[in-house]
């Protein structure tokens, strides 16, 4: 199979390369573990890997190229970085984000953020965010962001009703 993706990002894991890829081709429909290569005898004084180890793993992800490198403890994963996850209808964002944060952090995300097991950050949100978001009315722009802002998971319906100008809380 030939890789069209011109951009392919690399995730750095200290030695969860592997564990990551299963995790996330298991949760992505149409994905799947593509390549895996392997630390050798060769430059073991820089990566002070054991020969054989996992060093990379190649994966897509519906349709979308990732490689994941076991690169040792130098790097973290931070905020800065982060995938979104479109999603078509509330049941999605509840799979997604439950698959997801299963073992993560969620507690100090918002706005459909939240961090896997691997401190990875992903934005589960629906795929008419920018809809919802638009600035053609003001003042339902203003309360869709209201709304928003104070979702961890994202709460489709309650988005619709700050922007038809229900603000009331009952439905949490």
């Amino acid at each position: 199979m030939i890789n069209t993706q011109r951009l392919t990002p690399c995730l750095w894991f200290d030695d969860g390369a592997e564990d990551a890829a299963k995790l996330y081709t298991g949760i992505f429909k149409n994905s799947k573990i593509t390549a895996t290569t392997r630390y050798t005898e060769a430059g073991k004084e820089t990566h002070g890997r054991a020969p054989g180890s996992v060093m990379t793993i190649a994966f897509t992800l519906d349709g979308s190229t990732f490689t994941a490198l076991n690169g040792g403890p130098v790097f973290k994963f931070t905020e800065a970085v982060s995938f979104q996850v479109s999603c078509a209808n509330q049941q999605e964002i509840d799979y997604y984000w439950d698959s997801l944060s299963a073992g993560g952090d969620t507690k100090a995300q918002q706005c459909g953020w939240l961090k896997d097991k691997f401190g990875l950050s992903w934005q589960v949100v629906p795929n008419n965010m920018g809809e919802l978001l638009k600035a053609d009315d003001r003042a339902a722009n203003e309360r869709v962001m209201t709304a928003f802002m104070k979702m961890k998971k994202i709460d489709v319906e309650a988005l619709h009703r700050a922007k038809a100008g229900d603000v009331s809380d009952e439905k949490k």
